[in-house]
């Protein structure tokens, strides 16, 4: 019996039996991108990872709803209460409409997304489009003494929440150390306390993304966006809310804070962090030159790249590693990604083209059919283990191992019972392409092509013209293509090597 799907719980520290509030629908909410640059790795790691547990929800039977919002107002340049908002600054920057700069790069975050093969959202609200709600927010945590209003700017009260409920519990402050290590007000900041954070900004001159409120023309706080659409299109509680590890403070903290002293509940269940991208083994960033986009991995034109990489190979390195833990890109891992994705494609061509056959003459072999259904179990043990897609992907290997003796003729498909080769083919193709999300990478009419060069291949063989065979081999393997010649026939295969 496969053992219960368990989750890593940010706000307990500890993994938990994954029950959703209302079975079998699933809330879940993942912070998106701020869209005034484009994509970097890191946030491409962060929503391929939450993409495979929205697919392996659905693989296990959950009805999800899936909300992924964009931010297009309220973030601003220094991620606290001050500074411009990065969009506005952006827009000014390229003489754009800010919302010119919220399409451009709404546009190329959805490329990628695409272009990776993850799933879209069920719903893709923005913060824009949430205004009321937003406001009406703010009108309850005043109401309910968690909030106050100075020089049309409004401000959540930490302390006075703080009072009844803990704030920092989510990424492990301490309320007392927050507070004591906080530098003096000068008397012309107007929050109470310096840990106190917006929920509505006053706009200063100049100032061009401003809405009416009952305060002033200004723009919500960062934190208050997602605690309202998380509320709207999921409810007051629901079931998992992800995100980058470094959205866990303030952002997150501050949700959590919102949504408890608003409704009087947690707003969450499960909160769950993907860890962060490093490159040759340094963090990724601008200062140290070594950030590499999307595309610049996908076109090689990289100076850190000895070549291009596929989307998914990339897919396939970001599965190598826990979602969890700290992952390096190089050019060694990305290489060892390739190959390991062409593997996995190459079983699923093979395990496409088994059909089942009965044959009274072979008996059904009992250690095979109880060794194929363990290793189909250490599947789905290592993604009921928090999604730990590493292990799940060496028990598929494990599985291709079968798969490729029956393809050899090393194994008898009537020596398996019916039950266990359908679990068998229906396992490794719902995994490969439903669960892990991956698709085959080949250019238009490349089979066709392959066929007409191994008819050519086959006639310089069978003529003994092993100059030409050996040509023909060593060109298909530039290509990626390796030549299989096999008893009765001459098949082809993605190069692993």
């Amino acid at each position: 019996m496969q053992p219960p799907f368990k989750i890593y719980n940010t706000l307990t520290r500890k993994k938990e039996v994954f029950k959703p509030i209302n079975p079998p629908l699933v809330g879940m909410y993942v912070c998106g991108p701020t869209v005034y640059n484009y994509v970097h790795l890191g946030n491409v790691r962060t929503f391929t990872g939450f993409d495979i547990l929205y697919r392996y929800l659905l693989h296990l039977g959950y009805k999800v709803r899936y909300v992924r919002n964009i931010t297009d107002v309220g973030h601003l340049v220094d991620d606290a209460d001050d500074g411009e908002d990065k969009i506005g600054k952006k827009a000014k920057l390229d003489n754009l409409e800010p919302m010119e700069v919220v399409q451009k790069y709404t546009n190329d975050f959805h490329d990628v997304m695409n272009i990776l093969n993850n799933k879209a959202p069920s719903i893709e609200p923005s913060a824009t489009g949430h205004m009321i709600e937003q406001i009406k927010m703010i009108e309850d945590l005043l109401e309910k003494g968690f909030a106050y209003e100075t020089n049309g700017s409004v401000y959540f009260d930490v302390r006075k929440y703080s009072e009844s409920h803990e704030y920092g519990k989510l990424s492990g402050r301490n309320i007392d150390e927050l507070l004591s290590g906080q530098r003096e007000l000068d008397g012309q900041d107007e929050k109470r306390e310096n840990i106190d954070f917006a929920l509505w900004k006053k706009a200063t001159k100049g100032h061009i993304m401003r809405w009416p409120s009952p305060w002033s023309d200004g723009f919500p706080g960062w934190h208050l966006e997602c605690s309202v659409m998380g509320q709207k299109y999921l409810g007051k509680t629901f079931d998992i809310h992800g995100g980058g590890m470094d959205l866990k403070f303030p952002h997150h903290e501050c949700e959590v804070a919102q949504g408890t002293a608003c409704n009087d509940v947690e707003p969450v269940n499960y909160w769950m962090h993907a860890n962060m991208l490093t490159v040759n083994g340094q963090k990724m960033s601008k200062s140290l030159n070594n950030s590499i986009l999307p595309n610049e991995l996908f076109s090689g034109n990289n100076p850190l790249l000895d070549q291009a990489y596929s989307p998914m190979t990339l897919r396939f390195a970001f599965m190598q590693a826990h979602y969890r833990s700290t992952m390096d890109i190089s050019n060694e891992a990305l290489k060892a990604a390739s190959k390991g994705y062409r593997k996995m494609i190459n079983g699923l061509r093979l395990v496409k083209g088994l059909s089942y056959s009965e044959d009274s003459a072979i008996e059904k072999d009992a250690k095979l059919n109880k060794q194929i259904l363990s290793i189909i179990d250490s599947v789905y043990r290592g993604m009921n283990d928090d999604l730990n897609t590493a292990v799940a992907i060496a028990g598929l290997f494990n599985l291709l191992k079968k798969i490729n003796g029956i393809h050899l003729g090393q194994i008898k498909i009537p020596a398996l019972e019916k039950e266990v080769f359908d679990k068998m083919v229906n396992t490794y193709i719902s995994f490969v392409e439903d669960v892990l999300g991956f698709i085959e990478e080949k250019p238009q009419n490349l089979e066709s092509a392959i066929e007409i060069v191994l008819q050519d291949y086959k006639e310089a063989k069978e003529a003994k013209d092993y100059d030409k065979v050996d040509l023909i081999r060593g060109q298909l393997k530039v290509m990626g293509i390796s030549v299989k010649d096999m008893k009765d026939r001459i098949e082809w295969a993605y190069d692993e090597q």
